[in-house]
């Protein structure tokens, strides 16, 4: 498993009954995550100090209950600053799990020892975008959220990225790497955070199970002839990383040559000793 160990504003405290007890920075939530089916007592003084309780609900969902939150706070990764808020569906704006892959592409960028492009799809609020322009890469940043854009840009700015090439585009993910086919443009890395399900701009459907393998093999199309690395998360219980390692070795290696390794992600928790499974990456390097 590949973990996020290098995290100082953030922790996993400890897991217990369906629920994660994490501090981001000096705020201490307390979230749902499935992964958690083990029951284990609740020692860590943490569990009767929360700020913030996401309580799921039986139909679907949830509600936030916060005690001494504020509406916004910051935290830091490295040089990295990133504004969080609570927001809908139990989330931050912020999956701290995602830190090992931006210190893994991040290295490749530093040693490249040359001026590279790198394209984020399904970019969010940018952590992956902040790394990769933060070690040196020109990022375009493509996400079909308005507000995630403008939150990302936030980010960026905290970050003292405010003037670093950096392009936001709001758009749908799979026309505009269609056009940028059409327009002969590559990237030197390419970075996908693809959803389980998603609507465009325009209410294009996502459905990753029918859609993810036929947008990979598009979008390797944009591989530059010195490409140096492709990135692929998943938070879908059926694309585990045996199935991330085929579809980079089919849609890639097989054209272009180079090495797929993919495992699980996870976030080490500090009462238990424990590692909590976060997702799955796939990774050809060149």
């Amino acid at each position: 498993m590949w973990i996020a160990d290098h995290w100082k504003d953030y922790e996993v405290i400890d897991t217990s009954n369906g629920e994660k007890l994490e501090r981001w920075g000096k705020y201490i939530l307390l979230r749902p995550d499935p992964q958690v089916i083990w029951n284990t007592p609740k020692d860590a003084p943490q569990w009767r100090k929360l700020n913030g309780h996401y309580h799921r609900s039986s139909k679907g969902g949830g509600e936030w209950e916060f005690f001494q939150l504020p509406n916004e706070w910051s935290i830091h990764y490295r040089d990295l600053t990133f504004h969080l808020k609570p927001f809908s569906f139990k989330h931050t704006g912020l999956f701290p799990e995602q830190a090992v892959n931006w210190d893994w592409f991040s290295d490749i960028i530093q040693k490249a020892d040359r001026p590279l492009k790198v394209l984020n799809l399904f970019a969010y609020t940018g952590g992956a975008t902040l790394a990769a322009a933060k070690a040196g890469a020109a990022v375009t940043h493509v996400d079909a959220s308005k507000g995630m854009v403008t939150w990302a840009k936030e980010n960026a700015a905290a970050s003292g990225l405010a003037d670093a090439p950096i392009r936001y585009l709001v758009d749908d993910c799979v026309k505009f790497v269609e056009r940028e086919i059409r327009r002969g443009n590559t990237y030197d890395g390419i970075i996908m955070d693809p959803p389980s399900y998603g609507r465009g701009p325009k209410g294009e459907i996502w459905k990753i199970e029918e859609s993810v393998y036929p947008f990979i093999q598009l979008t390797a199309k944009l591989l530059s002839k010195d490409a140096l690395f492709f990135l692929i998360n998943s938070y879908t219980t059926g694309l585990q990383p045996a199935v991330l390692t085929y579809m980079l070795s089919t849609a890639i290696v097989k054209k272009r040559g180079g090495q797929v390794s993919s495992s699980e992600i996870g976030l080490p928790v500090t009462q238990n000793g424990l590692i909590l499974p976060c997702g799955a990456s796939g990774r050809w390097v060149c």
